[in-house]
């Protein structure tokens, strides 16, 4: 089996909803998960926007939302998952607001493309709220497979 990350809410490459976004809600999307491979002790989530702050001129890579230490047989997550509770032992990482949980969509302009990129682990990591950097560097070596899922969003959309 090949790891998999998917929305019930959104095709990958196709519109997120504005009800996802600074515009709505601002809750995020629910996610479904499968194939996680054997041996995997914990999943790690990274949503950010390499599109930052215009996607005809990108200067930074914008983070969306960090959590690591979602258990191996995490099969979803609901929509407003940070608010709803995450899986027990998971840990909400920080965003580039410097806070903690998910905060969605809000370009200044154009389109940008936000990448849902899952990671399964062969380790469980430390419980602490970590960046996007520290957490990666806690990654290293320890990836056994990657998924992605990506959406896209402009203000004004839907």
């Amino acid at each position: 089996m090949t790891l998999m990350l998917t929305s019930p809410v959104f095709e990958s490459g196709g519109k997120i909803s504005s009800k996802y976004t600074c515009e709505g809600d601002d809750v995020s999307p629910p996610l479904a998960i499968s194939g996680v491979p054997d041996g995997s002790k914990s999943l790690a989530l990274i949503v950010d926007d390499p599109d930052a702050p215009d996607p005809k001129a990108p200067k930074r890579v914008w983070v969306h939302w960090v959590v690591h230490n979602l258990p191996p047989d995490t099969d979803a997550l609901p929509e407003n998952a940070s608010s709803q509770g995450l899986p027990a032992g998971a840990t909400d990482g920080i965003n580039d607001w410097k806070q903690t949980g998910y905060r969605g969509p809000c370009p200044p302009i154009g389109r940008h493309r936000y990448f849902h990129k899952l990671y399964a682990l062969d380790t469980v990591l430390l419980a602490a709220a970590m960046t996007k950097a520290e957490l990666e560097s806690a990654m290293d070596g320890h990836i056994l497979a990657r998924a992605e899922h990506i959406g896209t969003y402009e203000k004004g959309d839907p």
